[in-house]
């Protein structure tokens, strides 16, 4: 859709209170057009106050909703830890997450207010555009899409940020466009992508990132955090032995495992649209609970189990991407999954220090499988050491015939 396509319908915005989001704003009631703002409460950490965004919002003229989604998006961190879903490089994709959420809880909110149109401020050249309008069109296929940084009018009216702000000032609305940026950031409960300016440069360190959720490694406490997790059926129900929901057990792990610098990974990775991306990722809370369910998947998972776990993980990651959640794919791959993660019982004992994590102990895991009296090296009363006799024999004929038959390179 252009901008002219817009008259006559209710347009719902999606809105982070920033210089974009007003601009898009601004200068859609001025062209007469209907509009009402949206922004998705996700507990982001860089969101001292999420009424900040209606208050930054207020001189735009246009009425701000705030949707509480904090819920949404720990139930959906906690899927990403049963799928182990990590992407390109072994990150975290908490970007590509929140978009399902947002605009799931978005568009639910905006029908209710009868919006027609949903506008978001992704660019052309990135992977939210096509999570965005991939997501409207499976969720609300009667709702059409607007997105101003792919519409030739706006670009050319706003092609950076002083032209931002100068249309802006003119109109009485602050816009304070500050010292450049070395980095953009985009921030939930699940973590922060920084990316972008200064990043784009692949001789610039990781490191020139100030970290929201985490301290870098050298600056943790030079001392082991130690830490107990408890898991029922793949899900993280108690941290040192306090039990909580999805959203407190994900906040109290972001707070333990950013003091002691676990979480911050760097990756170039592949974008949908067939660029290549670098960015610094931030998710603190993921990185600790899903190494330690990790260790109780490997107790409880025989090896064909794991197999099929690590086929399936970056079917999982690869839609949380692409922007297929809700597709049958990704149904699929996470009902087969928590057919998994049923036995992922166990307490898991850890040491954090200094952007490492140790393991300690695993206890109270009815499931497991792992018996040390058959993998002792030691005299036992496990397997008995002569019976593999037979199946090693077996194994030759195998062996011996592939061997004949010429086929060992």
């Amino acid at each position: 859709m252009l901008l002219h396509q817009l008259e006559g319908h209710k347009v719902g915005i999606c809105v982070s209170g920033g210089l974009d989001s007003k601009t898009v704003t601004t200068r859609l009631r001025e062209a007469n057009i209907d509009c009402l703002c949206f922004t998705a409460d996700l507990a982001q950490p860089d969101e001292d106050d999420i009424e900040n965004v209606r208050t930054k919002m207020q001189p735009t003229g246009a009425e701000t909703l705030i949707v509480d989604l904090r819920r949404e998006m720990a139930e959906s961190c906690f899927q990403m830890l049963r799928a182990q879903a990590t992407y390109d490089g072994g990150y975290w994709n908490t970007t590509g997450m929140a978009r399902a959420v947002t605009v799931r809880g978005l568009l639910s909110a905006m029908r209710e207010r009868g919006c027609t149109v949903l506008a978001h401020g992704a660019t052309g050249r990135g992977n939210d555009q096509i999570r965005f309008e991939r997501y409207t069109n499976m969720l609300a296929p009667d709702m059409k899409v607007y997105a101003p940084w792919r519409d030739p009018a706006l670009l050319e009216q706003f092609p950076g940020r002083k032209q931002m702000a100068g249309y802006l000032r003119e109109r009485g609305i602050e816009a304070d466009v500050g010292p450049r940026k070395r980095y953009s950031t985009d921030a939930n409960l699940a973590g922060l992508s920084h990316e972008a300016e200064d990043l784009e440069d692949l001789d610039t360190p990781m490191t020139i990132v100030d970290p929201v959720m985490c301290v870098w490694p050298h600056q943790a406490p030079d001392e082991i955090r130690h830490v107990s997790l408890r898991f029922e059926a793949g899900q993280c129900v108690a941290i040192d032995g306090e039990r909580g929901d999805p959203l407190s057990i994900m906040q109290r792990a972001n707070a333990l495992a950013g003091a002691c610098g676990i979480g911050l990974k760097s990756a170039l990775e592949n974008r949908v649209i067939g660029t290549k991306s670098r960015g610094v990722y931030e998710a603190p809370g993921l990185e600790l609970l899903g190494f330690g369910l990790r260790v109780v998947y490997q107790a409880v998972l025989d090896r064909r189990a794991t197999s099929l776990l690590q086929t399936l993980s970056p079917l999982y990651a690869q839609a949380i991407y692409d922007g297929r959640v809700f597709e049958p794919q990704a149904r699929a791959v996470l009902a087969a999954i928590d057919s998994l993660a049923h036995y992922a019982t166990g307490t898991v004992a850890l040491g954090l220090y200094r952007g490492n994590l140790y393991f300690e102990a695993l206890r109270d895991c009815p499931h497991s499988l792992y018996n040390p009296a058959d993998a002792s090296m030691e005299a036992s009363e496990g397997l008995n050491p002569v019976s593999s006799q037979g199946y090693v024999e077996i194994q030759q004929v195998e062996a011996k015939a592939l061997a004949k038959a010429g086929q060992i390179g």
